[in-house]
């Protein structure tokens, strides 16, 4: 990683639409994303739902790149299905590298004087903007009395990752709108902002066997000739801009950073010792295709990460979220009381959210039988916590259970494991209850693992082979288990 200067001189107005300022023309600019490994075509799905653009799945798993106008960037950040976002300098769809280091090298150093940076700069200045107008109406809502609200306040971490790159420059601001909140001085601020030399820096995700070179060797190289071509001065501690060099096999992407941090820690701020990322949650449940009036079920919901991240989404359907060990359930509250709260300081008309917790046995749950439209939980892996031993007895207890709760005919469900050969003679054993529709495999924290989308036969629980057996009891703590969730 290489950390550079960059000087706003030369880099174009900024586009920020204030009183009296003319506003620029929109523009068509390529934007990346990152998205869970094996999500890829979800998350595209979602991009033409919310934005209308066809997106193109990466030769490089895990991304995603789709055309947009500068008009609609500010939707862009609305999308639940990325990690992060990056707007594209230059694509190469098959870069020839040389065979030697040194050449491929310097090939490096002069590519960097030759590429089209003006509408990128332009669009990471408009990115900012957007967040700064966030972040204001975010003060906005915490203007009324209530406790101290500083930097460090989880929620502010949680609930707007992306304003993270503006807090430096905006905590003087925010104590200066507290005394005299006065258009005047918000406008010496941005000028402060703007004569303040900004920070920048290279950063390089290579994947390939075939490269005569390191990540490090590249973007010391390519990073150093920026320097050199914009007279950036480096800085190996902070940064504001972030350029991105990624390379996988032959296929060369350069682009520069509209998230500092991932969004897939939205909405959590209690964790546990293992939780799943709200970005993976958010694609579990797309595939769920929820509806109106339906009834999700996590019966094994750690934190809360799957069931929050759909009541937000789906305002229409009613969530049910339980577990049978104590602390994960009270994270889960928390987690939601923070969502309620963060509601009811931002004026919001309707606060509460269709949702309820439970402690509960999970091949007992206090549920009627066909009751339920959809499950959708993370399975225990038996990787950090618990045993895969266990699993042999729990995963067919949990598919029968599931299968007495979930409608006959329509009732669906969608589980994430790492144990795959456990769970799919699991569901061998429960093929009169359950018909696997199929399977999305995934990267989660480096564990290959798949997301399984079922399908509920029309078989009435009870008149199978497969229900007449004696349920097996869950462990006695499924914080074993249920939280080994990466």
């Amino acid at each position: 990683i290489l950390r550079c200067q960059l000087l706003t001189e030369g880099t174009g107005p900024i586009t920020s639409a204030g009183e009296g300022e003319e506003v620029p023309q929109p523009f068509s600019v390529t934007i990346g994303a990152t998205v869970p490994t094996g999500f890829e075509h979800t998350a595209a799905e979602e991009v033409h739902e919310k934005i209308g653009a066809v997106a193109r799945v990466s030769k490089d798993r895990g991304r995603i790149y789709f055309e947009i106008t500068t008009d609609n960037l500010p939707k862009v950040h609305h999308l639940k299905s990325v990690d992060n976002l990056f707007v594209v300098v230059e694509y190469y769809e098959n870069y020839q590298f040389k065979d030697s280091k040194e050449e491929a090298l310097l090939d490096f150093q002069q590519l960097a004087s030759t590429l089209p940076w003006t509408n990128a700069l332009e669009v990471w200045k408009m990115n900012n903007s957007v967040k700064k107008k966030r972040s204001r109406r975010r003060g906005a809502a915490n203007s009324k009395p209530k406790p101290s609200s500083d930097a460090s306040d989880p929620e502010k971490l949680q609930t707007e990752p992306e304003a993270l790159q503006e807090k430096d420059e905006q905590k003087d601001a925010c104590a200066e709108q507290e005394t005299d909140p006065q258009t005047e001085q918000d406008s010496e601020t941005q000028e402060q902002a703007e004569n303040k030399p900004l920070k920048f820096r290279v950063t390089c995700n290579r994947a390939g066997d075939k490269h005569s070179f390191t990540s490090n060797d590249a973007a010391r190289d390519f990073g150093g000739a920026v320097q050199e071509f914009f007279q950036w001065k480096a800085d190996m501690t902070k940064f504001d801009v972030e350029v991105l060099l990624n390379i996988h096999n032959n296929e060369v992407v350069i682009g520069i950073a509209l998230t500092e941090e991932s969004l897939h820690r939205r909405n959590i701020t209690h964790f546990g010792p293992t939780t799943l990322r709200s970005t993976l949650a958010y694609g579990m449940l797309r595939l769920c295709k929820p509806q109106v009036s339906d009834v999700i079920v996590d019966p094994m919901c750690g934190t809360g990460a799957i069931p929050l991240e759909g009541v937000i989404e789906w305002t229409h359907s009613f969530f049910l979220s339980g577990d049978n060990h104590d602390m994960a359930v009270s994270r889960t509250v928390n987690n939601i009381n923070h969502i309620v709260k963060r509601r009811q300081d931002g004026g919001s008309a309707s606060p509460g959210l269709p949702i309820d917790t439970a402690q509960w046995d999970l091949c007992h749950l206090p549920m009627r039988t066909s009751s339920v439209d959809i499950i959708t939980t993370d399975m225990p892996f038996g990787k950090r916590m618990g045993s895969k031993k266990k699993n042999w007895d729990l995963y067919p207890s949990c598919l029968r259970e599931m299968a007495r709760v979930c409608r006959p005919g329509t009732g669906r469900a969608v589980v994430l494991t790492q144990d795959k050969k456990c769970f799919q003679k699991a569901l061998v054993r429960m093929s009169g209850l359950w018909r696997k529709s199929h399977t999305v495999w995934v990267n989660v924290g480096g564990l290959h693992a798949g997301v399984f989308v079922l399908r509920r036969t029309g078989a009435n629980f009870g008149t199978t082979p497969e229900d007449v057996r004696e349920p097996h009891r869950a462990p006695e703590s499924q914080e074993e288990g249920v939280q080994d969730k990466v």
